[in-house]
């Protein structure tokens, strides 16, 4: 079937010499994985190239089997050019970190047009503003209410927040963050992108990056941390 819809790049895998396997989360049909033969040959490879760096929101069309092999490309173009997110370092180490996130946490095979609508607007934001120390922090929050274990909030006032139920509690349970953690947690989901990118250290950053990292660890099976993890670390510290 030919279809013709945007498609964020959550990943391009080389394969063999002149190849790429890319995966896309489409608004018209979730996940789709495509093979892009020739990718690193003939004179237009660079272009062909940029097209499938991380996070990259693309306008394609595209012939889809649906029978869980590799699709093909049939036109593709930029659907919303980004002007910073790949010049600025900070900028692509956020994307580039949080496209392995996504690589290892959407697994949808259906169409999800909120969740597509979210993190497109969400990008275009990222590319348009220069205050962005928390963003991935919010973004990767926010992706858990799409994902199905966005935080309980109806008992927010305790003092506890325990990783594995995703409630707040009263007690210092075996898989609950600390006291100053949940505070920290607290203030996290209280935040929009614009909101004063001041309101942590870059120490508490850290800590709170590592309650969402174990937070996803305890609700996907098989979630696997990004390799990149330690650049950004690096970049954001």
């Amino acid at each position: 079937m030919l279809v013709k819809t945007k498609a964020i790049v959550l990943s391009a895998l080389k394969y063999q010499e002149k190849s790429l396997i890319v995966k896309c989360f489409t608004q018209s049909d979730g996940l789709k994985s495509y093979f892009v033969p020739s990718a690193f040959s003939g004179k237009k490879s660079n272009q062909k190239i940029a097209y499938f760096q991380p996070l990259t929101i693309l306008e394609i069309e595209a012939n889809h089997k649906n029978k869980g092999t590799l699709e093909y490309f049939k036109e593709i173009r930029l659907a919303s050019p980004y002007h910073s997110i790949n010049t600025d370092v900070f900028k692509s180490t956020i994307v580039i970190f949080l496209s392995e996130m996504l690589h290892h946490s959407i697994r949808e095979e259906e169409k999800n047009d909120t969740l597509f609508s979210f993190l497109e607007t969400a990008l275009l934001w990222l590319d348009t503003h220069e205050e962005m120390a928390n963003f991935h922090l919010i973004l990767l929050l926010e992706i858990t209410k799409f994902l199905g274990f966005y935080p309980d909030l109806s008992e927010k006032e305790l003092s506890f927040f325990e990783l594995s139920e995703g409630i707040f509690t009263p007690y210092h349970g075996i898989s609950c963050l600390s006291e100053h953690e949940t505070f920290l947690f607290k203030k996290l989901i209280g935040l929009k992108f614009d909101s004063d990118q001041k309101i942590f250290a870059g120490t508490e950053r850290q800590i709170l990056l590592k309650i969402l990292l174990d937070y996803y660890s305890a609700h996907l099976d098989g979630f696997k941390k990004p390799k990149s993890l330690e650049v950004l670390k690096e970049v954001f510290s």
